[in-house]
């Protein structure tokens, strides 16, 4: 991304990479291009992963994830050690700017992203396991991540979050600005949601399981 200038290996690199975060947003505070270098190689997957898991554009995420970068540089004393990590910091701040965005625009674009995430999430809804996951993994995920993308946006930032993400219900409230008991909440409602969602899906599999199945052994 353009606000990042590329840095070939310099000894100091590897000095940076066991720094904490509070240390090198400090030293990127004082100028120092290559703190910003590292952090931003730390932390922009999570950022980006996260923007497009929630809009299902591309080129959106990549977006909100340059523009979270430019704020850290501009307002990066807005971050407050004590109410947080910078991790959920920035994906607080990338969630305020596609909240911005989504309240104009949709996106609903199929995603071609690594799956890793997603296929947790189907094993947890019981639609990628037995022998014919192979068959069965492709067209559930795109029909996971279309679900995920059609539920009401407090609902999927929770999914996201929690599901995805992997964050605790702690950090996710610290990034939504809310009780830890309003993230249980919304996430008992999200994922009962999307199990309704992917309910057709979990059905036309089980139809089909023993043609494919025959098909397979014949």
């Amino acid at each position: 991304m353009a606000v990042i200038r590329r840095i070939g290996a310099h000894p100091q690199m590897k000095q940076l990479i066991n720094a904490s975060d509070i240390e090198l947003l400090q030293r990127m505070s004082a100028g120092d291009e290559e703190a910003l270098t590292a952090l931003y190689r730390r932390r922009q997957a999570g950022v980006y992963r996260f923007a497009l898991q929630m809009c299902g554009s591309r080129t959106l995420a990549e977006d909100i994830t340059q523009e979270v970068f430019i704020i850290l540089i501009r307002d990066g004393q807005r971050f407050d050690p004590a109410r947080g990590t910078l991790s959920t910091f920035l994906v607080g701040v990338a969630r305020n700017l596609l909240l911005q965005r989504l309240r104009r625009e949709r996106f609903y674009a199929p995603l071609e992203e690594s799956a890793g995430d997603e296929v947790a999430m189907l094993k947890s809804l019981r639609l990628a396991d037995g022998p014919l996951e192979d068959f069965t993994r492709r067209e559930s995920i795109a029909s996971l991540r279309m679900a995920v993308l059609a539920l009401p946006t407090r609902y999927r930032e929770v999914v996201v979050l929690c599901d995805l993400q992997e964050m605790s219900y702690v950090e996710a409230a610290e990034v939504l600005g809310c009780a830890v008991g309003t993230v249980r909440s919304r996430l008992h409602r999200g994922r009962a949601l999307l199990i309704e969602k992917m309910r057709p899906v979990r059905d036309e599999q089980a139809s089909e399981a023993p043609a494919k199945s025959a098909r397979c052994f014949a």
